[in-house]
């Protein structure tokens, strides 16, 4: 469908005023869906020690993007880093890492630190992926503008990207998905056959393949996992309308083999090495670290709604979804009752049963390998368990499955508006059918309007490591050794110290996935534990003090050698203090500095 054209009326100024630009209202637009990514985010702006619900995943992102900009500003390997996980380091290309957001966003990094990089990544992401949609619903598939914004409000802000924006940047950041469904999909000519570019080849093949190759690059190193997602969706998508319409599947289908051909052509290229590091280069790793399976969605919890919206509470989404982070149906009975309506409406158009037939594939895997019911199991197998060992599916998040329907949704309901729009009779005497539409479409989104992502506390970083303290006994290549040194899947301290400080000092430990072991490639949380950390971590989490033996010390030494450390630090923890006090009963007495306590060992570990 064409998008409606710009009247002389709007384009040339009228007799006594000035028109306004054509380009004014998207811009405005725009500027809306900044405004309330803003709004969504203003719990954090200018609170330093508060960070969004989710604490330990900001604090993993919050250093993978101060990580980007050390790597642009020093010219090291942005795929690894011996900055953590001392002193063996992480592969970063196995890792969320990304790149493709924390490159670009370098200065602001530089400027302002890691947590408004954080927090500027998160509008990005959200008002980045309701503009996309926004640009893709006007110029492909409404005329009406109107009908674009509620569409790109929902794909940019339903409660799924919500609750993954404080969290899961490489999930949130959803602005390539609608250019990237533009160039694979694009409109045939008006007389259906390609045009020359000059090389023999149709303009409809050559050029978009090179962008959309570009485009999946850039994707890669966002985050894998929603390009695996887009793939099968837009595999399940072309599968339908091809059913839909065959002729017009038929007419399309050359040109769209060969766009595809050429973007894999030019992102083979572009991603061979990163590909060989992520899979064979150092500190590469096998499977995943964590039961994927686990993670699936109750199927009344896409009529329920999500913590974060004006009608919801903790109780109700703790039970129909793995955790806070993984509310990603929770679309409300009013959006599913417009869906059908809509469905059964315009379901004659091609495009309509397709977008239908995706999103239901895509919910019913969200419910994973047995079907939930208010918490319930109701021993019926799940349609996930039919392709849950298939590569690359076998290592998804079920859960995740359901944001693809926040798109589906978002494109009926753009459709359905502009449908609406052209509808000029009355259903009854002085009561239009585009009143009583707009009327149905805001009952059914007003429960699910957002509210502030949570935020919750973090202890600050003490000023004895923010203002350099450390840095006349850190020698080169020894590190700092927060306590307790966090090697899993936890909030780590010293990942939030060296976010906040530009990768100042390498460090043992952190949140990340890894091998096993240097034989053992199988995926874990962190590195191998230690027999230090175990100990420290138990007394941080209990507050019991140990009896330690000689045994204790002589292995606390072992491990501080292992780390090459150079300084011990405790920072304020819940339980400081018996944590201060088997630190000192391991190592000798530390002494008091600005912000922690402070155990030198450069005399002891060598």
């Amino acid at each position: 469908m064409t998008t409606g054209t710009t009247s002389p009326a709007t384009s040339t100024p009228a007799a006594g005023r000035t028109s306004r630009p054509a380009w004014l209202p998207d811009v405005l637009v725009v500027v809306g869906y900044l405004g309330l990514a803003m709004v969504l985010t203003s719990t954090q702006w200018g609170h330093p020690w508060r960070l969004f619900h989710q604490a330990g995943d900001q604090i993993l992102f919050e250093w993978m993007l101060a990580h980007a900009a050390h790597a642009v500003v020093e010219g090291q390997n942005p795929l690894y880093s011996a900055g953590l996980n001392a002193p063996d380091g992480v592969n970063l290309m196995a890792n969320t890492s990304v790149l493709g957001l924390g490159v670009p966003l370098t200065p602001v990094t530089l400027l302002f630190g890691s947590q408004a990089a954080f927090c500027v990544a998160v509008v990005c992401c959200l008002a980045g992926t309701a503009a996309a949609w926004y640009a893709l619903l006007r110029r492909r598939l409404v005329t009406s503008r109107s009908a674009a914004v509620a569409g790109g409000l929902i794909c940019g802000f339903a409660p799924g990207m919500i609750a993954q924006a404080g969290a899961h940047l490489h999930i949130a950041a959803q602005f390539l998905v609608p250019p990237i469904l533009a160039l694979v999909f694009r409109p045939a000519p008006p007389d259906g056959k390609g045009q020359p570019d000059g090389k023999g080849q149709p303009d409809g093949v050559w050029r978009p393949g090179v962008g959309l190759g570009l485009l999946l690059v850039w994707q890669v190193f966002i985050g894998e996992e929603v390009l695996v997602f887009l793939a099968l969706a837009a595999g399940v998508f072309a599968l339908g309308y091809a059913l839909a319409d065959r002729a017009a599947a038929r007419r399309l289908a050359p040109a769209l083999l060969g766009r595809l051909a050429v973007a894999a052509g030019v992102a083979g290229v572009l991603l061979a090495y990163p590909l060989w590091f992520q899979f064979r280069g150092p500190q590469y790793y096998s499977g995943m670290a964590f039961a994927t399976h686990a993670f699936q969605l109750d199927a009344a919890s896409f009529t329920a709604s999500a913590r974060q919206t004006v009608l919801g509470d903790d109780w109700l989404p703790g039970l129909l979804a793995p955790n806070p982070t993984e509310e990603n149906s929770f679309f409300g009975p009013g959006l599913l009752v417009l869906a059908v309506v809509i469905v059964m409406w315009l379901g004659r158009r091609p495009l309509v049963r397709a977008l239908a037939g995706c999103g239901v594939v895509f919910a019913l895997l969200s419910l994973g390998t047995e079907v939930r019911v208010d918490g319930n199991a109701t021993g019926v197998p799940g349609p996930y368990r039919l392709v849950a060992e298939l590569p690359l599916l076998d290592l998804a998040v079920p859960a995740r499955f359901a944001l693809v329907c926040v798109p589906v949704l978002g494109v009926l309901v753009a459709l359905s508006l502009d449908r609406v729009r052209a509808v000029r009779r009355a259903t009854a005497p002085g009561l239009p059918v585009r009143l009583l539409w707009a009327g149905a479409v805001a009952a059914a989104l007003l429960p699910l309007v957002p509210t502030p992502i949570r935020t919750v506390p973090v202890a600050p970083v003490p000023a004895f490591i923010a203002d350099g303290g450390w840095r006349p006994l850190v020698p080169p290549g020894r590190t700092v050794v927060a306590v307790p040194p966090v090697t899993g899947a936890g909030r780590s301290p010293v990942m939030l110290w060296s976010a906040r400080t530009g990768l100042a000092f390498p460090a043992p430990g952190g949140y990340f996935i890894g091998p096993s072991g240097p034989d053992d490639p199988a995926a874990r949380w962190g590195a191998p534990d230690r027999p230090t950390s175990v100990l420290l971590r138990r007394v941080a989490e209990t507050g019991a003090v140990p009896v330690l033996s000689d045994t204790d010390r002589r292995q606390a030494v072992e491990d501080l050698r292992h780390w090459r450390a150079a300084v011990v630090v405790l920072g304020r923890l819940e339980h400081g203090g018996p944590v201060r006090r088997t630190v000192d009963d391991l190592l000798g007495p530390g002494r008091p500095v600005d912000g922690g306590w402070l155990w030198d060992v450069r005399d002891r570990v060598g």
